[in-house]
């Protein structure tokens, strides 16, 4: 008997959502496949106030990203997953093309995307182009910590722009630390789901990336992270 209690309060403490038909699903495979989520506001300092003060937990600096006019600050979500805030940087030049996340067309701070993690981003390119989505060449990327550490990665994106950020971009650290490791901690995700104008055709996309991030049918196409935190559990969009 307390074997079987045992078991099923581990199944009461396993995240849990909802599907687009209603039914309970587990949510643990998602929230694997997370490695960070792009809060992008039009002042980094704005944005880092709006989520402490939805939270209760103030980001740590994270670092500048040059040439690309901007710079960001983290929260920890989990030992593997982040919470990325970013903005412009006023101590770097305006860039020669538009800043990344839509930044600069922005009035008000937002849940613009999230990053899947990979680990063989050649290979992910190949197949999902041979399934029909097709990813830009994989490139590098890098920026150096407030501790001087330089962290590298690669990332590979969808070539069209599906589900307006819904579908993520791909990204995989290498032999780099995780910035969650370095992140200021606190939070705790507990789902991420998204709505959609034309949910079923970004579902589609998803499912051909192996991605479990469940899309339902919305007026506005947006990503909803549930957090938990210092303030209980708040919803991010």
């Amino acid at each position: 008997m307390i074997r079987i209690a045992a078991f099923l309060l581990a199944l009461l403490l396993l995240p849990i959502a909802m599907n687009i038909d209603g039914e309970a699903i587990n949510r643990t495979e998602l929230l694997t496949q997370v490695d960070h989520l792009v809060y992008a506001t039009p002042d980094l300092n704005r944005g880092i106030g709006e989520i402490e003060q939805l939270t209760g937990v103030r980001a740590s600096p994270g670092g500048q990203h040059p040439g690309g006019g901007t710079r960001n600050a983290l929260v920890a979500l989990g030992p593997t997953s982040y919470l990325e805030i970013i903005g412009p940087d006023p101590d770097q030049p305006a860039p020669k093309t538009p800043r990344s996340f839509g930044i600069d067309g922005l009035k008000h701070s937002r849940l613009a995307t999230w990053a899947a993690k990979g680990n063989d981003l050649d290979r992910l390119k190949a197949q999902a182009d041979l399934k029909g989505v097709s990813l830009t060449p994989v490139s590098p990327g890098s920026r150096k910590r407030p501790d001087g550490v330089m962290l590298s990665w690669r990332t590979t994106r969808p070539v069209d722009a599906v589900g307006d950020g819904i579908v993520p971009f791909f990204i995989d650290w290498g032999q780099s630390p995780h910035p969650s490791q370095t992140a200021a901690p606190g939070l705790t995700l507990i789902d991420l789901r998204a709505e959609h104008p034309d949910a079923t055709r970004v579902q589609q996309v998803l499912s051909t990336l192996g991605l479990d991030l469940q899309v339902k049918q919305g007026a506005n196409p947006g990503l909803v992270a549930i957090i938990k935190g210092p303030k209980g559990t708040v919803e991010l969009r």
